[in-house]
């Protein structure tokens, strides 16, 4: 036998596991403990977390009630908002004609760009531009603002500015993936979606999040934008509007009254039976709150979306009353945004544009092409009613509590396109504001570079802008996770630092 064979040559503990029963026992006893260890990390009641010794990192579950995951549920701190209203325009806004004020552009007009790229996203780049639209110095800040948008230009004094925030990428859907969802990938829980899962909803009559499309239709990514992900489907947001209401809401007039009470009655009873058979089936629970909650909007939405009873100056200030259906719409639209704020839903997320699907940006911001025309139709679209929801919002005392955001995926380049009147994507630099609870108004943070092409100080990544909208609403961004495949899943993936500059 060889020296490697002989049992002499083995320690007393090493001989025990020459026992099959006794190595087979100790085995079990192994794996069992490694999943009792895995399943308390995924529940944070592990001792350390407990015992309040763990590290800062450790993920914070919401302790969410599977017959009601809708319950209003505590931040993890005080945080400034309750609520919050994202204002997503679709397409890519130029921030070089709105809000991102350049006169090197105007210095350097009809030249070839002195150190930028001479291919972009599209092709081949042309001559530098200046602003389409003449910029003036706007409220008693004097800050800089476009014509293109004179309405939203009046309220400046209340925004907070992210002048230098920097996309990865620069094709609209993965864009968008990446504003909405913090991964350019589908299949990620939207920053709705992570907000009601920590926070629930004060309101239990109305989905905790709802998402309003654009009158002319879905963005690009569509559902990925307030999509679940791999949250439970109780946290996907609810995308209706005012002239779209959820499909197949009402009840028949032959089924109404008494008749249908009777049936909610009886199927409460047989739910109510089958769960205490079941008492640990989360989905049952789970779906039997989402049919009561279906009940209850077929009274609450017909309510809420009929926005024709609003006073007469209310319909005008929007601007419900113009000849352009598409901004009529679109300004219904952000008066049942500021009514669900009212009535306390948790994350309203508002479209305006939808996917170009070949308009070249009549549908949308996108312009390649035109600029001149197609930003002015959308401008004349967003830009009033915007204005006047913020107004309204402000007036009523919501912005108290409540932090409005208004984004786009990524800007427009500094010079045409190669004979073109358009601008290519920039993903490099470009600009969003916030505005409300928590946020400095009249302020700026970060700069692009003479030109708009790139950052120049205070660089603001899609994670940066994420975890601060988290962070004032109380949530710890490196700490709201879900375990996912192995992994502990985040809306800032593994990145990602609150803007404190911003925060009032």
């Amino acid at each position: 036998m060889s020296e490697s064979k002989d049992p002499s040559n083995i320690s007393p503990f090493g001989k025990q596991f020459l026992d099959r029963r006794k190595f087979l026992g100790e085995m079990v006893s192994m794996a069992g403990g490694l999943s009792l260890v895995d399943l308390l990390a995924k529940d944070g009641l592990m001792a350390a977390e407990i015992a309040g010794l763990s590290s800062e990192k450790t993920p914070i579950r919401p302790d969410i009630d599977a017959n009601n995951p809708y319950a209003s549920r505590q931040p993890h701190f005080a945080g400034a908002a309750d609520q919050i209203l994202i204002i997503f325009c679709a397409g890519a806004v130029s921030h070089l004609d709105t809000f991102d004020y350049k006169p090197e552009l105007y210095k350097y007009h009809g030249d070839k760009p002195p150190g930028l790229p001479a291919v972009t996203f599209e092709g081949p780049s042309g001559n530098i531009a200046k602003p389409f639209w003449d910029f003036k110095p706007r409220g008693e800040s004097g800050k800089m603002v476009s014509d293109l948008v004179p309405n939203l230009g009046n309220l400046v004094d209340d925004f907070c500015f992210f002048h230098a925030l920097s996309s990865d990428t620069s094709a609209h859907p993965t864009a968008e993936n990446f504003m909405s969802t913090g991964f350019t990938f589908q299949g990620f829980p939207s920053i709705g979606a992570w907000i009601t899962y920590a926070l629930g909803t004060e309101n239990q009559e109305l989905p905790a999040y709802v998402a309003i499309n654009d009158p002319r239709g879905k963005p690009r990514s569509g559902k990925n934008n307030w999509g679940n992900g791999f949250l439970p489907a109780a946290f996907q947001g609810t995308d209706f509007s005012a002239s779209a209401p959820p499909a197949n809401l009402m009840t028949p007039d032959t089924f109404k009254g008494k008749s249908q009470q009777q049936t909610i009655d009886l199927l409460r009873k047989l739910n109510d039976k089958h769960l205490e058979k079941y008492p640990g089936d989360s989905e049952l629970a789970a779906r039997i709150a989402s049919y009561e909650l279906a009940g209850k909007m077929q009274m609450s939405i017909p309510e809420i979306t009929e926005v024709r009873n609003e006073p007469e100056f209310i319909l005008k200030e929007y601007g419900v009353d113009s000849n352009n259906a598409v901004k009529s719409d679109y300004a219904r639209n952000c008066i049942l945004a500021r009514r669900l704020i009212e009535k306390g839903v948790r994350c309203v997320q508002l479209f305006n544009g939808s996917d170009a699907a070949g308009g070249n940006g009549n549908r949308n911001w996108d312009s390649h092409d035109r600029i001149l025309e197609t930003h002015g139709k959308q401008a004349d679209i967003m830009d009033q009613p915007t204005a006047a929801l913020l107004t309204d919002l402000k007036r009523r005392g919501l912005l108290d509590r409540t932090l409005v955001v208004w984004c786009t995926e990524f800007g427009r380049m500094p010079f045409l396109q190669a004979n073109s009147t358009g601008r290519d994507h920039n993903p490099n630099a470009f600009t969003s504001f916030m505005m409300g609870a928590g946020v400095k108004p009249g302020f700026a943070y970060g700069q692009s570079d003479e030109f708009g092409f790139d950052v120049a100080e205070g660089k603001t990544t899609i994670y940066d802008f994420n975890a601060t909208i988290l962070h004032l609403l109380g949530l710890d961004h490196e700490r709201l996770s879900y375990y996912h495949n192995g992994i502990e899943r985040r809306l800032t993936n593994v990145h990602g630092h609150v803007v404190k500059d911003v925060l009032a």
